[in-house]
């Protein structure tokens, strides 16, 4: 019986020396358009489609493989007598190697310029049922997709005259995978021009980035995964510029960090632990700011992870090598920065540009059986509806420090309090039960600190207890949603103290 292998591919990276083999073990190959014409100029023996099907390409190349003579050849089982009879009775000869890859979709809207028009006409028909066939009929089709399976496939062609069962079907669940990402990209691009925010089905794809070494825990494995076409200021698309491999809290902390550290415009710079800021500081240069970030919390930043939003001097990789840190992440490092932090051959350097956030992006969370989608939060007080309800209105500087505050507690986990002046956090109090606990922890952080300093507060006080605590320790101002039934007495308990306090109308509940 003849062998035959069609070939169609947009990729011809390797698809010349895989035809020639093919054709060297004995095989017919059968191939269309570009693929065909750069197989012909390699001195290859080529059948065309259209000598298969007996029928010319038509509508421009949409359809010349979408044919019972290519798809009878593909989905015909060998090992039933009805199949065979079928072949004979139209002249249908089996395939038994599929070498396809798509139209370039991905790569067309990742341009950033392309029309809807170019889009749509990279929307690949003939090649994903081509593709879907052969690996549903695996058990008598090797089909690839991927030119890094070429050699093992040859390999096992020469070697033992077929490909092995297992290989076959590794291979045609690697094309479902492929198939299923290429649908759900175009399924993602037409539900976002038709403006659908939360569609009747989900259809999601990443590929894989790295396996990491465990999860949170040794005894949990994990992997890290990369967002087609996702934004290039996040961490999957960083640059390690040095240090040992990320881990998976590196990365869950590293997170943390950015999204932090992408909230300010002026030299910044913010030390994570366990996903909360442990300090955050602002200044005139990144050495100052860095300063004003370890002062907060010199104990805790021990182990931690560090963004800055300027490159990296050699000033501030000085204080940087001082300490011992998982991460520095920065848009860049100097020379100079580089031989200074060269010398900590474990720190991990990520360079990371800070452009603004992908527009539309969701973040996804997910649960035992299920999936939360919801909008990033990148509400800003520019957004809010901000009222003054106390007697005392905020000073100028107050109201530096409570802008600072409230950017700040955004990213600390529920219930959250910062401590803060206008240009550094004094304390931080993250995760707690009750919201005057996570006051407490902020305020006996900051101890004498706190005199005229100023608190936000991730939500609204429920009680007025939190205000007391504050103001015995010399907060001067408070910035906070607002919204409870018992606000009164809050305000009722600042005016008593003369403390100035802000209702932004909008929390930012973080779990």
């Amino acid at each position: 019986m003849t062998k035959r292998a069609l070939i169609s591919v947009s990729d011809k990276s390797g698809v010349v020396d895989l035809a020639r083999k093919l054709h060297e073990l004995g095989f017919e190959i059968l191939s269309t358009g570009g693929t065909k014409r750069a197989l012909e100029e390699a001195g290859l023996p080529v059948t065309g489609i259209s000598e298969v099907t007996g029928f010319p390409e038509i509508l421009g190349g949409r359809v010349k493989t979408l044919h019972p003579k290519v798809h009878g050849g593909l989905l015909a089982r060998l090992d039933l007598a009805e199949h065979q009879r079928d072949l004979q009775g139209n002249g249908i000869l089996p395939i038994q190697i599929v070498c396809v890859n798509l139209y370039p979709f991905q790569e067309t809207i990742a341009k950033g310029d392309a029309s809807v028009e170019e889009a749509i006409e990279n929307i690949d028909i003939g090649g994903p049922a081509m593709l879907r066939a052969a690996a549903k009929n695996h058990e008598h089709v090797t089909v690839l997709i991927d030119p890094a399976d070429y050699p093992e496939v040859l390999s096992q062609l020469r070697e033992r005259g077929e490909v092995a069962k297992e290989t076959r079907r590794k291979l045609a669940a690697k094309v479902f995978r492929h198939t299923a990402a290429y649908d759900a990209l175009i399924a993602e691009y037409l539900t976002g021009l038709t403006g659908e925010e939360f569609p009747e089905r989900l259809t999601v794809t990443y590929e894989l980035q790295q396996s990491l070494r465990y999860g949170e825990n040794p005894h949990q494995k994990a992997a890290f995964y990369r967002k087609p076409l996702g934004s290039r200021s996040s961490l999957p698309y960083a640059k390690q510029l040095q240090g040992k491999e990320l881990s998976y809290n590196n990365i869950n902390d590293a997170e943390a960090a950015l999204q932090i550290v992408k909230e300010f415009t002026e030299p910044a710079a913010v030390a994570v632990k366990h996903t909360n800021p442990c300090g955050v500081g602002i200044g005139p240069t990144l050495a100052e700011a860095f300063a004003r970030a370890y002062a907060c919390d010199p104990v805790s930043i021990f182990g931690g992870i560090v963004a800055l939003n300027r490159e990296v001097d050699g000033r501030t990789a000085e204080q940087l090598q001082d300490i011992f840190l998982e991460i520095v992440i920065a848009p860049s490092f100097s020379p100079e920065a580089l031989d200074i932090l060269g010398k900590k051959k474990n720190l991990r350097l990520l360079a990371i540009p800070l452009d603004a956030p992908a527009a539309g992006e969701k973040k996804l969370t997910s649960v035992g059986g299920g999936l939360l989608v919801q909008d990033y939060d990148h509400y800003t007080l520019d957004q809010a509806e901000l009222t003054i309800p106390t007697k005392r209105q905020p000073t100028a500087e107050e109201w530096e420090a409570l802008q600072f505050g409230w950017k700040v507690v955004k990213h600390v986990k529920s219930n959250a309090i910062v401590v803060c002046s206008k240009d550094m956090t004094l304390g931080v109090g993250a995760g707690q039960m009750n919201r005057v606990g996570a006051a407490q922890i902020a305020l006996q952080q900051a101890g004498e600190k706190a005199r005229g300093a100023v608190l936000a507060s991730d939500a609204f006080f429920p009680m007025a207890d939190t205000v007391e605590a504050a103001a015995a320790a010399g907060i001067t101002a408070i910035i906070q949603p607002g919204g409870s039934i018992r606000d009164q007495d809050s305000i009722e308990k600042a005016d008593q103290y003369n403390l100035a306090m802000v209702f932004t109308g909008i929390r930012h509940f973080k779990h």
